[in-house]
C-alpha cells in the first residue's frame, strides 16, 4: 500500500520538474475567460497529474512554488491568496494518490471517476472557499468580485484537471507494465 505522505527521492525530483512545468504553463499557456485576472490555466492539469502520481505534498509544492514564481516574474510579487489556493487544490487532489495504481498500468473507468471526484472537490474547496476568503482577509477585496472569480476559477480549473490530468494519467498508465503481466517462456 502506498503511504499518503511518503516523500522519496523520486518525489523530490518530480516536484522540481512539476514546479518548473507548472510555472511555464501558468505563464504562457492560458486562455482568458472574460473575468478579470481569471484565466483557464493548463498548469492545473499538470499539477493534478503530478499530485495523483506522487501524493499531496508534491502536489502542494508544485502548485504553490509554480504559482508563486509565475506571479513574482510576471507581476513583481505573488498574490498570496491564490498561490495558497493553488497549493491547496493540488494538495487535495494528491489525496487520491493511495487509491490509484497508475504506476502499475491500471487506470480504468472507476479510477477516472475517483480521480475526477477528488479533483472537482479540491477545486470547489480551493477556489470557492479558500481563495475568496483569503482575498477578503488579506487584501480586503470586495466579496462579490472574489466569489465570482473563485467560481469561474473552480469551473475552469476542474475542466483543466479533468481533461489534461485524466488524459495524462491514462497515457502514463499505458506505458507501465502491470504486476504479473510478464510471463516466463
Amino acid at each position: 500500500m502506498k503511504k499518503l505522505f511518503e516523500f522519496k527521492t523520486k518525489t523530490i525530483v518530480a516536484t522540481g520538474i512539476g514546479a518548473a512545468l507548472f510555472t511555464l504553463l501558468f505563464m504562457y499557456v492560458k486562455v482568458p475567460t472574460g473575468i478579470p485576472e481569471t484565466d483557464i490555466q493548463t498548469a492545473y492539469g499538470i499539477g493534478a497529474f503530478f499530485a495523483a502520481m506522487f501524493g499531496p505534498i508534491a502536489g502542494f509544492l508544485i502548485a504553490f512554488i509554480g504559482h508563486a514564481i509565475s506571479d513574482a516574474v510576471q507581476y513583481g510579487s505573488p498574490w498570496w491568496s491564490w498561490v495558497i489556493a493553488s497549493g491547496v487544490s493540488c494538495f487535495l487532489v494528491g489525496l487520491v494518490y493511495p487509491r490509484l495504481k497508475v504506476d502499475e498500468g491500471k487506470f480504468g473507468w472507476k479510477d477516472v471517476l475517483v480521480y475526477n471526484l477528488f479533483q472537482i472537490g479540491a477545486n470547489v474547496i480551493a477556489w470557492i472557499v479558500v481563495a475568496p476568503v483569503l482575498d477578503i482577509v488579506i487584501y480586503s477585496e470586495p466579496a462579490n468580485l472574489v466569489f465570482t472569480q473563485g467560481a469561474v476559477a473552480a469551473l475552469w480549473n476542474a475542466v483543466s484537471m479533468g481533461v489534461i490530468g485524466t488524459l495524462l494519467l491514462f497515457l502514463y498508465s499505458k506505458t507501465r507494465s502491470g504486476k504479473g503481466t510478464l510471463a516466463k517462456e
